[in-house]
Formats: C-alpha cells, structure tokens, sequence
C-alpha cells in the first residue's frame, strides 16, 4: 500500500518526523500528546488534496472527480457522513460521531470549490479546506516537480466560509514547522490565523501542519496560538488533539483500499494507545524509584 505523501516529501526535504526527547509541558486546557476527547481511539479522517485531471502528478496529490465521486458515494453507502474536522470533534465530545468521518483538503487548490464541493454537497457532506494564508490566489510553487495548480483566491475562500465551509490554517508559505526557532514558529501559527480570520470574518479554530511534519515545539506553538486541534499524518508519540492523524487518500483508492485504510488506522490507533501505555507505566515506574 503506498507511502503517506506528506511523509514521503517531509523525508525529501530532509524534515524530521520524530519527536523530541522529554520536554515539561506546560498546563493546558488540551494537554499535547494526550486524548482530550472520549474513547481512547482517534477519529479516522481522510486526507486529500486536489481534485482534478492530472495527466503528470509525481506527488500523487490528485484524485480525479470520477474517482473522487465514488470514493464519497462509498461512504454513504457505509452509513458513514463527511464532515469538517470542527463538525467532527463537537460531535465526538458529544459522543455522536461513531458514523462520521472528516473529510479534509491540505493547500487549497482552487479545484476544490470546482469538484469537490458539488460532489460533497449532493451527499450532504461537509469538509475543511486548509489554505496558506499568505498565498491564497497564488500557485504551489512548493512543489518543484508537480503540475502547477492554482490555488483559492480570497474571493472563493470568503464565500466557501460563507456558505458553511471549514477554513483551516496550512500556515505560511508552505513551510515544514520543525526545527524552526520559536519565534518563527509563534508567526507560523498567529499570523496565518489572523490573515484568514479577517478573510472569512469569523474564528479559525483548525490548523493542519505542512507536509505533516510535525514535533512537539510545533503542538505547543499552533496550541498556544488559540487552535482548538490540529491535523498531522502519521500517528506517533504525540497523537492527540494537536496531531491529530489521518489517512491519505489517492486516485488509486478503491472500496477495498479504503476498508483496508480504515483497518489499518484502527490498528495504528491500538499500537499507539499501547506504546502511551507502556510509556506511563515506565514513567510512573521512575518517579517511584526516585522517590526517598
């Protein structure tokens, strides 16, 4: 089964995904690293990027609206709803997400307000569209070696909010959040919130790191800055509210990949929850031993 996108282009910018050594926390109302929402399993949640027809896509960033449209009505046929990722996490702090799935579009291509969005609308679906803040009307010029696409524009990003979209934060520039000094990542996180939330006149509460690259000065610096969660990749030792992992989704996704996705989240979610485990019996363990 192909590798995670985000992952694979962090590892070629040389960006990477592991998490420091033990650093003190501090308090918060959403602890990093711990589940601040009910049951122990994260919420799956599906990662795209564009829509479109691409006759070269190396990145794999593309899904047709051919496919797309029958990856959506597999959904439905599930008894499982698309969601934003704001929709998501409500209904699950209520107990009420057990049939949703977030749907969820990194950089903002404009051919996310062509395709996607009437695809999604005739299912009754939502979904979050994360925007660079500072390129919004531009193109990906992030990625060297794929087709250029051009992006939403502060015109489509205001009436996609309008009409009930969620708008998330991608930050600044595209750039990779780890191993930036924490001034640079304070502006990553603040500024790129305030740009959009006086583009759609309202709060932007979701972040979703670049490339998925993340670590733990990146969850303090997107937590401190007011985000309600964030969205990662890969699960890890900092899967929680702010890094929230997700299933990448290509062209070449079928009924059968997406169920074995769908398992193959489940059992990530139950290795991650044993390593947190295994992690707190052993830190427990020590602060026993230290003790006079």
């Amino acid at each position: 089964m192909d590798n995670e996108r985000g992952t694979v282009r962090s590892a070629r910018a040389g960006v990477s995904n592991a998490p420091p050594h033990r650093a003190r926390l501090p308090r918060s109302r959403h602890p990093v690293g711990e589940p601040s929402i009910p049951g122990p399993a994260s919420p799956w949640i599906l990662m795209y990027h564009s829509v479109a027809v691409e006759k070269e896509d190396p990145y794999r960033l593309t899904v047709s609206p051919e496919r797309f449209a029958e990856q959506i009505a597999w959904l439905h046929r599930r008894g499982r709803r698309g969601v934003s990722v704001r929709e998501l996490m409500r209904a699950r702090a209520l107990g009420r997400d057990e049939k949703l799935v977030g749907l969820t579009f990194d950089d903002g291509y404009a051919d996310f307000a062509r395709y996607a969005v009437p695809i999604l609308q005739a299912y009754g679906f939502t979904a979050t569209a994360y925007v660079v803040a500072d390129l919004l009307g531009r193109a990906n010029d992030w990625d060297v070696e794929g087709p250029r696409k051009k992006l939403l524009t502060v015109q489509e990003v205001t009436e996609l909010a309008a009409a009930g979209w969620e708008i998330g934060s991608h930050g600044l520039g595209h750039q990779a959040l780890p191993g930036l000094p924490a001034e640079a990542l304070a502006v990553q996180a603040r500024e790129s919130r305030r740009l959009l939330e006086e583009v759609v006149g309202g709060p932007v509460t979701g972040f979703c790191y670049p490339y998925g690259a993340v670590d733990l000065p990146a969850t303090l610096a997107v937590r401190d800055a007011g985000y309600d969660y964030a969205c990662a990749i890969a699960h890890s030792s900092l899967t929680g509210r702010f890094a929230l992992p997700r299933c990448y989704v290509g062209d070449r996704d079928g009924a059968w990949r997406l169920r074995a996705k769908k398992g193959r989240h489940r059992l990530r979610d139950a290795v991650t929850e044993l390593r947190r485990a295994r992690r707190e019996r052993r830190e427990r363990r020590e602060r026993r031993e230290r003790l006079p």
